[in-house]
């Protein structure tokens, strides 16, 4: 069992504990500190706005009627379930691979717990700029996206070496 820890991508699992975590005590201090809909100015491009979201990415189907609870669920249940037997199959030599999918399942995890405790994903960083604004997000969301940017890091690293 040990070495299925230390030879395979598992032995990143840490990082998505860290993930998960952050994620749930962050979301907890905007839920205790800031009012639903206050908006925190940090700088003149972002701010801390405790917000709900019922959908998935953008607000995605935020107002479907209460079947995308459980669909999103679902399928971060499944996606977590593949990703976590693709960083099984990654070897001791991988690294950025592994860390992604790492990331990638923390993520899933933070904003799966959301919707299945209440219904909907808490989000509070809002980045703008005048009258733009880019949707609301948290940190379930920014390590997905970190993930998502490690792992084409990855694809790309694995063609030069290929291709050398």
């Amino acid at each position: 069992m040990l070495n299925l820890f230390t030879q395979t991508g598992w032995r990143f699992l840490w990082l998505a504990v860290i993930a998960l975590g952050l994620d749930q005590y962050t979301k907890t201090l905007v839920v205790n500190k800031i009012e639903l809909y206050q908006a925190i100015q940090v700088t003149p491009f972002f701010n801390l706005t405790h917000v709900y979201n019922y959908g998935a990415a953008f607000s995605f189907l935020h107002d479907a009627g209460g079947w995308q609870r459980w669909f999103f669920s679902i399928i971060a249940i499944l996606v977590t379930s593949l990703v976590l037997w693709w960083l099984k199959q990654t070897t001791k030599n991988q690294v950025i691979l592994p860390v992604a999918f790492s990331l990638i399942v923390g993520g899933a995890l933070g904003n799966a717990y959301d919707r299945l405790v209440h219904g909907y994903v808490i989000d509070f960083l809002v980045v703008y700029y005048q009258d733009w604004y880019w949707p609301a997000f948290n940190i379930a969301d920014s390590a997905i996206c970190l993930g998502a940017v490690l792992l084409i890091v990855d694809m790309f690293k694995n063609k030069e070496e290929q291709d050398a």
